[in-house]
């Protein structure tokens, strides 16, 4: 199989698996949990997202979470910035990535953004052009790539104009979001073929949720047609909060997993991983989804 021997995982739990957790965690163990991830082998950590509080009440703390973190010379940190007002607070805290985030449907974008996809690449195209200006690499976000809750599939030209758009701006990488979990392997093969014959593999990353399950299985497919950057959550944690039903992102302990059983390199250390997972857990009290943490519980409790 013509796969790649290293995977980057960018792992987003600080940020999309807990925006939805409806307990607040303390900042202080947030900022915890990301010196243990930052020393586990991940080399890219998005830590927090800086929208207004009133938005994501669990990331009201961005600025003090940048703040008080302990900084691995290895590890990027990167974080959402919705707008200027947002980047200023980002930078303030020196990110060192940017990310920039819309939908590519209509009707999730103005439910997420609260603008039309129309009125929301000037706002992104200021915060990029600020953030290489200031010397930051810049991320972006497209959500619903895969289908939308809303809208239903998503037209490929609408796609590639939105890809066209967000590149023209200076992006580095653009990460297509499966937000409700609705991909399949087939799926995810032909858009990515379709979308080679424009830009190169290496252009994208991949972020997949679970709902169904396929997570997985779309990664490999993935794998296959020469990507490999993908966005996880340790433990499984997260969901989209404007989208029902997806909860589960792609879990990075259980994508470890399988790409070390494949002999793909990814620099993790699955021991450190494991109890970056258990100390969040303990944070949430409860137990993460991930397959990873719930055969631990269940040793645990055997015992």
């Amino acid at each position: 199989m013509n796969i790649p021997e290293e995977v980057k995982i960018k792992e987003v739990g600080p940020r999309d698996g807990l925006q939805n957790e409806p307990e607040i965690i303390p900042t202080e163990e947030k900022i915890n949990w990301i010196n243990a991830l930052s020393n586990t082998g991940i080399s890219y950590i998005e830590i927090s997202s800086f929208v207004h509080p009133k938005w994501i009440p669990q990331l009201s703390d961005a600025f003090e979470v940048g703040r008080g973190i302990i900084r691995n010379p290895n590890v990027t940190y990167a974080a959402l910035v919705p707008n200027s007002k947002g980047l200023e607070r980002a930078l303030a805290v020196g990110i060192d990535e940017v990310s920039v985030f819309m939908s590519a449907s209509e009707t999730h974008n103005k439910k997420n953004i609260n603008k039309s996809i129309a009125d929301t690449f000037p706002v992104l195209k200021e915060v990029a052009e600020t953030a290489k200006q200031e010397g930051k690499t810049v991320r972006g976000y497209v959500s619903t790539v895969f289908g939308c809750p809303y809208e239903g599939d998503i037209s490929f030209n609408k796609l590639l104009n939105i890809c066209d758009k967000l590149f023209e701006m200076g992006i580095e990488e653009l990460s297509l979001g499966d937000t409700v979990g609705v991909a399949d392997p087939l799926q995810v093969s032909r858009l990515i073929k379709d979308l080679s014959d424009r830009y190169s593999a290496q252009k994208f990353a991949l972020h997949f949720h679970d709902t169904r399950g396929t997570a997985m299985a779309n990664v490999l497919a993935a794998m296959l047609e020469g990507i490999n950057t993908f966005d996880a959550s340790l433990g499984g944690l997260g969901g989209c909060p404007y989208a029902k039903g997806a909860s589960g992102n792609l879990a990075t302990d259980d994508l470890v997993y399988m790409l070390h059983q494949m002999n793909v390199n990814t620099g993790v250390n699955h021991h450190k991983l494991i109890e970056a997972a258990k100390l969040i857990q303990r944070s949430l009290a409860k137990s993460l989804p991930s397959r990873q943490m719930q055969l631990i519980s269940h040793e645990e409790v055997s015992q």
